[in-house]
């Protein structure tokens, strides 16, 4: 069995002074006047901005040392069938709550492990008698943070699925529960496809159910039908057309031809800041970033273990390698939903169905993509609600392990 090691982040010296040297000659574009602000992607005006902060104020030994402090670290090496066997870094902290309920957080793109860092002290705080607590594991999807890169061509959401699961078996977290955003909801969807036997639960506040048929869900279609759009759904379907229309243009880029943009997100510093900074910009509700925010995402990638370019590939394999099991697929195991009206693409809740028994549904008033970062206590919130005492999933793990003291 493969060890558990403690990790910390410790770039070398090298690649942050040859950062340095290459924000120092950067050449910025032109660009046309007298458009709205971000229309035609990140102003000139705001990427001379993060130019200048990145080069002469912003402390990346500060990022680096308030990230080894605040998230326990660790590697493992994971054997995924059919490929090779991969450094795989995860955080993980175990609540003190000795029962309490294990919980997989998965982060997508231009997400990383870090997505977790707010929600992680609200999760494993719970007292276990009145309020449900959790043990937290949070991975670096492989290819992206500090897990290994993958070389093989193939590596789709199947082979991530199947890593993520035998790193909880790894911490002997035998059922387990999930949540996830982005990636990491369509990385979700397909585990509990596959382990439908070890996961007691999902809680997604990313999601992208099928629209039921007459053919294959007549009882569903038939209230589809019958039940009139509220306000709320009308406004996300709207959201998701001009979403499809305006904002899908990095997904066609990286599911396509992701070799050739991977030459800019390895080279240019400022190529790859501006590419995640537009994603942050848009797909969230109106969150202040700062800069330091900003460019600790920015640098997760830049100083990755896989480099910049190799978290494109998942949207490759995902288009071109058919899975096992598709995301939209059913499963049995429970799912709940989390909605923030900022979110990019939202399907009417019935259509939820077709993806298994939805026994969780939490509408808020504001947030966007970024669930766990923009609204921690809220994504907090609904997974305390679905899992604790008197939720739909109470006692889903089985055993012991419910989130509670034994009274």
């Amino acid at each position: 069995m493969s060890k558990i090691r403690p990790y910390k982040i410790n770039v070398p010296e090298a690649k942050i002074a040859r950062l340095k040297q290459k924000l120092a000659v950067t050449d910025l574009p032109l660009q046309i006047e007298g458009l709205p602000a971000w229309q035609q992607g990140v102003p000139l005006s705001e990427a001379k901005r993060m130019l200048d902060y990145w080069l002469n104020d912003y402390d990346w030994r500060k990022t680096e040392a308030e990230l080894n402090n605040n998230l326990p670290q660790f590697t493992t090496d994971i054997t995924v069938d059919g490929f090779d066997t991969y450094t795989v870094h995860f955080v993980h902290q175990e609540s003190k709550v000795k029962d309490a309920i294990p919980l997989l957080f998965l982060h997508g793109w231009p997400g990383n492990f870090t997505e977790v860092q707010k929600i992680l002290p609200l999760l494993v705080s719970g007292n276990g008698k009145d309020t449900p607590a959790f043990h937290v594991v949070a991975p670096s999807l492989i290819n992206f943070g500090f897990s290994d890169r993958c070389a093989k061509p193939g590596f789709n959401l199947t082979a991530h699925s199947e890593a993520c699961h035998k790193l909880m078996q790894r911490l002997g977290y035998e059922k387990y529960i999930i949540q996830g955003g982005d990636l990491g909801s369509f990385v979700a969807r397909v585990m509990v496809q596959l382990y439908p036997d070890s996961i007691g639960g999902h809680l997604l506040n990313c999601a992208a159910p099928r629209k039921p048929t007459a053919e294959q869900d007549p009882e569903l279609h038939k209230r589809l039908q019958e039940t009139e759009l509220t306000d709320e759904e009308k406004e996300g379907v709207k959201r998701g057309a001009e979403f499809e229309k305006e904002g899908m243009g990095y997904h066609r880029l990286q599911a396509t031809k992701p070799r050739t943009i991977g030459f800019s997100m390895a080279d240019s510093p400022i190529g790859l800041m501006t590419w995640i900074l537009e994603k942050l910009h848009d797909w969230s509700d109106a969150y202040p970033w700062t800069e330091d925010e900003i460019l600790q995402w920015v640098c997760i990638y830049y100083f990755s273990t896989p480099g910049p370019n190799a978290t494109q590939q998942i949207y490759y394999e995902a288009t071109h390698v058919p899975d096992q099991k598709p995301g939209t697929n059913y499963s049995p195991v429970p799912l709940g939903r989390s909605r923030f009206p900022g979110e990019l693409v939202e399907a009417p809740k019935l259509w939820h169905e077709t993806l298994g028994p939805l026994v969780f549904w939490s509408v808020h008033e504001t947030g966007g993509h970024y669930a766990a970062w923009e609204k921690p206590d809220e994504l907090v919130q609904d997974l305390r609600r679905m899992f604790g005492r008197d939720g739909p999933c109470a006692g889903c793990c089985g055993g012991s392990r419910n989130g509670y003291v034994d009274e």
